[in-house]
């Protein structure tokens, strides 16, 4: 039998530089997981254990509100006049307040209640402001100045607010109260025609969300 050549193929190796390349790729992949992981794990621990844990075994007089809603990318208008994006009041828990300009009987007992319940959260009270979203273009009265002090009044449209927020079921939007985290979620509405008591318990869920979120919240924006 003749000879026949031998048939050789020559497979490309990979460089050196180019696997190194390569891991360090997936190497930074996978510390910028870890880093993000780290970072959200405060967060996600505290809203474990208040919706899931429960702190101090007992329910929530508030509704809590699943899922989130976050603060709408609309601008409302101050007081003075200026243009606010509803997203600045992210940084802060909101005791927020809504109703009509007029402001009847039902919104002053919540405004006036808004403000006792912060200031019943004695040194925790500065991770909380409270806002009182008007609904309407009519005049405020003299009669609130007392009670807006310290609080940021808003203007936004009904039908802004109502893509937003939502009263619970029979009840008008103006009935409730609602907590926003820091983060801008709308996660609670307390319930309707809140009285005197009823701020008593809400307080005391609100002290809770604060204790869950000790470790990532601070006070101020």
């Amino acid at each position: 039998m003749a000879d026949e050549p031998l048939g050789l193929t020559v497979h490309s190796m990979p460089s050196p530089s180019q696997g190194s390349a390569e891991r360090r790729t997936r190497m930074g992949r996978v510390r910028m997981l870890l880093v993000m992981l780290v970072c959200a794990a405060p967060v996600i621990a505290s809203y474990f254990t208040y919706y899931v844990v429960k702190p101090q075994g007992s329910a929530a007089y508030g509704q809590l509100i699943d899922p989130q809603r976050p603060l709408p990318a609309v601008t409302a208008t101050a007081a003075d006049g200026t243009a606010i994006d509803m997203r600045s009041l992210k940084g802060q828990w909101l005791l927020v307040v809504v109703g009509k300009a007029g402001c009847d009987s039902v919104c002053e007992q919540h405004l006036y209640l808004q403000r006792q319940l912060r200031e019943s959260l004695g040194r925790e009270k500065e991770r909380v402001d409270r806002v009182w979203l008007v609904s309407d273009e009519a005049a405020l009265p003299d009669r609130l100045g007392q009670a807006l002090r310290g609080a940021s009044v808003l203007r936004l449209p009904q039908a802004q607010l109502a893509q937003w927020l939502a009263p619970d079921a029979g009840h008008q939007l103006d009935e409730h109260m609602y907590l926003v985290d820091p983060l801008g979620n709308w996660m609670m509405r307390f319930p309707a025609r809140m009285d005197a008591a009823g701020a008593a318990k809400a307080k005391r869920d609100v002290e809770r969300v604060l204790r869950a979120a000790a470790s990532w919240d601070e006070a101020g924006r």
